[in-house]
């Protein structure tokens, strides 16, 4: 049985402290202080002796997990930054001047030294002719159209400056620079400047490998009959399609019930095979806390984190494997995983990309518990305002899949008013 998190903040001691299993009370812990613990945890997973070389496209939304230098310059020689004419700058003077017509240049061949007093068609990224530093572009050209092929003649251009339309070797990025930082996020755009550098294969962080189980006599899969008491399974769904979004390696045990010694025997079958386990549900004060009770003799703590939703976490390790323990709620469980697993994950290994991050305008005012950082979920509009979605229950399923955007309400803030501006983290 899981508590929504209304009756798990009203369960804790005021704002700032939590209840622990013998009555003491205890100081939560910071968003930032919990992140900073997951961080923790999962750094043993990154090492040298953890990495894999895959072909460019293969690695499409991996981490780099080395610094990439270029072998070359790019561009690796002066070329045309338009369809036009190379010439000598010092040939043509302020008013102009007429001068011969030469062979033309294509794009990828190696043209012949460009004589004084001539000019030679060039084609957009054909490499500039020795002797020419400058292009005028055909639209400047009288005619204003190349001459046929063999053709004898000339051509009047406008005066150019050295280096006019003209992309300089390495202008872009010398040999031996950094190309990418070990950490960087592989999309089309890093991709595309390796294949531009001549490479094939790339080293990356290898995807890791999750154990995600769904706890709850409660929970049955969607699909199944409802019993009296029963809802269906949207942690999973919610925690999996996150995951993989993320670039992670999901095992999905099914629904494990509410006798943590089956819990415990699935786990200690599953972790030789994973780098993480990440449970739902089990994690509070009630009776039937499955997750805390399969955990007992391991090295996992439960704590409150000072954050609504999400407030109570697990963290530790079991038989070795690093466990992350979240809510059982919808939104808890989805708020869990974007502010400490995901995060973490693009810090650690270069992906997941960052989540974009802006400045938004609260389309109405919020209350917010004082001691707690509270997440709500949005809309942002076009026109930078943020409507919130639904109240601020765990529960809200509906409003979850309306929204587009996290909202941010630090720790410390008791009410916002309509028009004040927030972090918004877009989803």
């Amino acid at each position: 049985m899981h508590q929504t998190a209304d009756r798990q903040n009203a369960a804790a001691t005021r704002d700032a402290a939590t209840v622990q299993a013998d009555g003491r009370a205890t100081a939560r812990v910071s968003v930032d202080a919990h992140r900073e613990k997951v961080r923790r945890l999962l750094a043993p997973l990154r090492g040298e002796d953890r990495t894999e070389r895959l072909p460019l496209l293969a690695a499409l939304g991996r981490g780099l997990a080395a610094d990439i230098l270029a072998p070359l310059d790019l561009p690796p020689f002066a070329n045309s930054q338009m369809d036009g004419f190379a010439i000598r700058s010092a040939d043509v003077p302020d008013g102009g001047a007429e001068l011969r017509v030469v062979a033309p240049v294509p794009a990828g061949s190696a043209p012949a030294e460009l004589a004084p007093g001539t000019a030679a068609p060039i084609m957009t990224g054909a490499m500039m002719p020795p002797g020419a530093d400058a292009v005028v572009p055909i639209e400047q050209a009288v005619p204003d159209s190349f001459p046929a092929a063999g053709e004898r003649a000339t051509v009047r251009l406008p005066a150019a400056a050295a280096g006019h339309f003209v992309r300089d070797a390495g202008s872009d990025i010398r040999a031996g620079e950094l190309a990418l930082a070990a950490g960087t996020f592989l999309g089309p755009g890093q991709l595309g400047l390796l294949a531009a550098l001549g490479f094939t294969e790339v080293p990356v962080h290898p995807a890791l490998r999750v154990l995600l189980v769904t706890t709850g006599d409660e929970v049955v899969e969607p699909g199944s009959p409802l019993g009296a008491g029963q809802i269906y399974d949207s942690n999973g769904t919610l925690l999996e399609s996150s995951m993989r979004q993320a670039g992670l390696l999901v095992t999905r045990t099914g629904i494990s019930t509410d006798r943590p010694e089956e819990l415990a025997g699935l786990l200690r079958r599953s972790a030789p095979a994973v780098d993480l386990i990440v449970t739902t549900g089990g994690v509070s004060k009630g009776a039937y806390e499955v997750v805390r009770q399969a955990m007992a003799g391991h090295d996992v703590e439960f704590t409150g984190v000072a954050m609504q939703p999400g407030g109570p976490q697990g963290i530790g390790c079991f038989d070795g494997v690093p466990v992350l323990a979240f809510p059982g709620n919808p939104v808890s469980c989805l708020v869990s995983f974007e502010m400490f697993l995901r995060p973490v994950l693009g810090e650690l290994f270069g992906s997941p990309a960052p989540r974009p991050v802006v400045r938004a305008r609260l389309a109405e005012p919020l209350t917010s518990p004082e001691g707690k950082h509270q997440l709500r979920r949005g809309t942002l509009a076009p026109d930078g305002t943020v409507r919130l979605e639904g109240g601020a229950g765990s529960h809200l399923v509906h409003a979850l899949a309306r929204s587009n955007a996290l909202v941010h309400v630090p720790e410390g803030t008791a009410a916002l008013p309509g028009g004040a501006e927030v972090e918004v983290w877009m989803l």
